[in-house]
């Protein structure tokens, strides 16, 4: 027995289903946890993707793969296919709304890019920035290393019998 296989069986992926499937309800569904972040600021699913076929045909045509995640190049424009690219979770993370965003030496970098870059902690960047160093500082100078041993806060007292 030879069975036909549609269109849908052709392009259904369980994965891709759910990224689907969870882009629409961030954007329809009101009682969503994140929809005050997407459907609440105006952000749409566009037409063509309101039907999973189209947005399948569009995600393996364009770079999807199980190890990539759905991510809008202009964070503030809506799903549709010249909106959307498939990236590293590393990479979407480099996009949102909430990154602090920093000029060095012409160019501009999240604080998570610039530390990858010059080779310091993200923290002890964004900390350093916090207490107000100027950029060449907070990247620049040493950062201190932490000694081994006795630290005075979690030392326990001694009490002597004497």
């Amino acid at each position: 027995i030879i069975k036909a296989i549609s269109e849908w069986d052709a392009y259904y992926d369980k994965r891709l289903h759910k990224i689907w499937s969870a882009m629409h309800e961030r954007c329809e569904r009101t009682k969503h946890p994140h929809y005050r972040d997407y459907g609440g600021r105006g952000i749409k699913v566009c037409e063509k993707w309101k039907e999973y076929l189209p947005f399948a045909k569009w995600a393996k045509n364009n770079g999807y793969t199980d190890n990539l995640t759905i991510d809008r190049i202009d964070v503030n424009g809506n799903y549709e296919p010249d909106n959307c690219r498939w990236v590293t979770m590393k990479e979407q993370q480099n996009n949102k709304r909430n990154n602090r965003i920093l000029l060095y030496h012409g160019e501009t970098y999240t604080l998570t890019q610039l530390a990858e870059k010059v080779g310091i902690n993200k923290t002890t960047l964004k900390e350093r920035l916090n207490l107000g160093w100027n950029i060449e500082d907070a990247i620049n100078r040493p950062v201190r290393q932490r000694t081994k041993g006795y630290r005075p806060s979690c030392a326990k007292m001694e009490v002597s019998d004497g």
